[in-house]
């Protein structure tokens, strides 16, 4: 039996894993988990939002078999949301059962509703969002959503809608309203997603309206998981881009999520996440309230461990000793003054920023060269 198919043996029946892929630094920064409905006997059904519930948590309960620290993301409705508490905390108490807390988990909302279930709905939002929780949503430029929602939601993720990413490859007008959207989502400081790309020119369309974060089998096959290569299309050349003016782009343009750790975790728990992912460049040791403590720079912390008795010394000790002050930019900052921050400590130029939000919460990382590729363009 191949590890493929022995991890398969050992996660829930047909859960399906995709890589969000960046496409700036050719990395996967989050995975996605979905399971399918359940097949029941007899003429039963089940309560839908309760189904949805359970697979969310199916879904998160699988990842947790594939060993990676990396930000999960799961999917969930939009009607769900609106039944209130009750479901939410059911919601809240099987994902942190999986051994996952909040600030690792994105949920994204699918599909839209209607006008009288705006309230519960955006009451829904923010509860998950005093939570931890990293809230996106689903289906952008197609679901029955008003867009003010992406306003009151402050949304972490804003995922296209799958048939308009692709169709606009080849269709002006739908080029154009997802160059609207992903213009829009820069202006909410939100991260973009175009999901289910399947070619090639799909992918660098999307690439080509600014959209940096995708996913689908134009990058990896139906049977990926964790630790598997990801293919990433490559233009023949770059497209000229028109300059920057004035401030130019905000920081959040190029902020990816980060992969976080209890300020209390020891070395050994470190360099475990470290290895299960070779892309990941950081680990944010943060608080109880997801607040940066320190942060873990992969080649220092590593040289550390690799040196005579370094193992031996620091692996049950905790990593902050290994760690250095985290280097705080505002999401709201533009791009180019925090890339004159980040000149300013010699030693440590090429160390990933850390960004917050306005009370000090760890929103993601920006990798510098990433700051000077987008500026230079």
């Amino acid at each position: 039996m191949s590890a493929v198919n022995a991890l398969d043996a050992l996660l829930p029946a047909r859960a399906v894993f995709h890589p969000v892929v960046d496409l700036g630094a050719g990395t996967v920064v989050a995975v996605e988990a979905h399971t399918p409905p359940a097949v029941l006997a007899g003429p039963a059904r089940p309560d839908p939002a309760a189904e949805d519930a359970r697979r969310a948590v199916d879904a998160a309960r699988a990842a947790t078999g594939l060993g990676t620290p990396l930000p999960l993301q799961i999917g969930l409705r939009a009607e769900t949301l609106a039944h209130g508490d009750d479901l939410l905390t059911e919601l809240h108490r099987g994902l942190v059962d999986t051994g996952r807390r909040p600030q690792e988990i994105i949920i994204c909302v699918s599909g839209g509703f209607a006008p009288a279930l705006r309230p519960p709905v955006t009451a829904a939002l923010s509860s998950l969002r005093r939570t931890g929780y990293l809230v996106g949503l689903a289906g952008l430029g197609a679901a029955h959503a008003p867009l003010d929602l992406l306003v009151e939601g402050a949304s972490y993720l804003l995922k296209l809608d799958a048939e308009l990413a692709r169709r606009a490859v080849s269709e002006p007008r739908r080029a154009a309203l997802v160059g609207s959207l992903v213009e829009l989502a820069h202006r909410l400081e939100t991260h973009v997603l175009a999901p289910q790309m399947a070619t090639r020119e799909q992918v660098l369309h999307m690439r080509d309206a600014g959209v940096r974060l995708v996913q689908g089998p134009a990058l990896a096959p139906p049977e990926w998981r964790p630790g598997m290569p990801v293919h990433i299309p490559v233009a023949a050349e770059e497209p000229a881009r028109a300059p920057n003016v004035g401030l130019g782009p905000r920081v959040s343009e190029f902020t990816l999520p980060a992969v976080t750790l209890p300020h209390t975790a020891t070395a050994g728990e470190v360099l475990n996440a470290l290895n299960a992912e070779t892309g990941i460049t950081s680990i944010v040791l943060v608080d109880d309230r997801q607040r940066p403590h320190r942060t873990v720079d992969r080649t220092r912390f590593l040289l550390r461990l690799s040196g005579a008795y370094g193992h031996a010394l620091h692996a049950r000790r905790p990593a902050a000793r290994l760690a250095d002050d985290p280097r705080l930019v505002p999401r709201t900052v533009p791009a180019v003054a925090a890339l004159r921050a980040a000149g300013r400590e010699e030693d440590r130029v090429y160390d990933d920023l850390v960004v917050v939000d306005e009370i000090g919460r760890c929103l993601g990382i920006v990798r510098v060269a990433d700051l000077i590729r987008g500026l230079s363009r």
